[in-house]
């Protein structure tokens, strides 16, 4: 008959319930599998699943009493990386949702916005065009088996028990610069051309000030703007693959994986 002593159980439930945490914490907040799309209750079974498979694999994990400090702080641990790790994910989608607001408000359809399944917020139609089309390129070049990959990875690379440091969420914190500029970056085609369609019109209203140039503005401005978008969508996953190489990397250097 096999006895096991307290000790025991208790490094056996640590193993999975730390492991389980991290996970989770991922799980509940990357793109795609952290939204609404998918249940609350199939994210908990992915998550379940890959500890089952991950926390046997692990070393060794650190002996802590249940109701002491330390194991509260550890668990904090966890989450905080996991947590970080699926922020920085969500940056790479918010610069093409940011881009698609900047779109839209140049092609005047600022005030045409539908209801986003993921976030479960108003946006802008352009924005959630630009959500869908980078949700399917995710998917489509298995962006979510590499994080998966690179989470695994990550309980070898920075270990339970260790933690990320503070320059590790300083250089998160400047990754706001490199969203912005990135989604200037994909719009700035578009408000180029557009502004250049503005400027024309405003000729047009000079040479001939008869001209209601209000009434023909708009429709204008809207073909136009949906003719840059389409040749925007054209290279579209070009864009994607270099911006999702960026985060991804910054993923790997965070948690110290190569």
């Amino acid at each position: 008959m096999i006895e096991l002593a307290g000790s025991d159980i208790g490094r056996w439930i640590a193993g999975y319930l730390w492991v389980l945490f991290r996970i989770g914490a991922v799980l509940m907040t990357m793109p795609v599998i952290g939204t609404q799309l998918l249940p609350m209750r199939i994210r908990l079974y992915l998550a379940l699943a890959l500890t089952a498979l991950v926390a046997p694999q692990i070393a060794e994990v650190p002996q802590l009493e249940p109701l002491a400090l330390s194991t509260w702080v550890v668990i904090a641990e966890q989450i905080l990386i996991g947590a970080s790790m699926g922020f920085l994910l969500q940056l790479l989608f918010q610069i093409h949702v940011i881009a698609g607001q900047i779109v839209a408000m140049q092609m005047g359809l600022g005030f045409a916005s539908m209801n986003d399944p993921a976030m479960g917020i108003s946006v802008a139609v352009v924005a959630q065009v630009f959500t869908m089309l980078v949700t399917l390129l995710f998917l489509a070049l298995n962006g979510h088996l590499v994080v998966i990959e690179v989470l695994v990875e990550s309980f070898t690379t920075l270990p339970i028990g260790q933690t990320l440091q503070a320059v590790d969420f300083h250089t998160l914190v400047l990754r706001f610069s490199w969203v912005m500029a990135s989604a200037l970056l994909i719009g700035l085609p578009a408000i180029t051309a557009l502004l250049i369609v503005n400027l024309s019109f405003g000729v047009m209203m000079r040479a001939a000030p008869q001209l209601n140039i209000f009434s023909i503005g708009f429709p204008l401005t809207l073909v136009f703007g949906l003719f840059i978008l389409w040749v925007l969508l054209g290279n579209a996953a070009g864009q994607y693959h270099l911006l999702a190489s960026e985060a991804l990397i910054w993923l790997r250097e965070m948690v110290g994986a190569r």
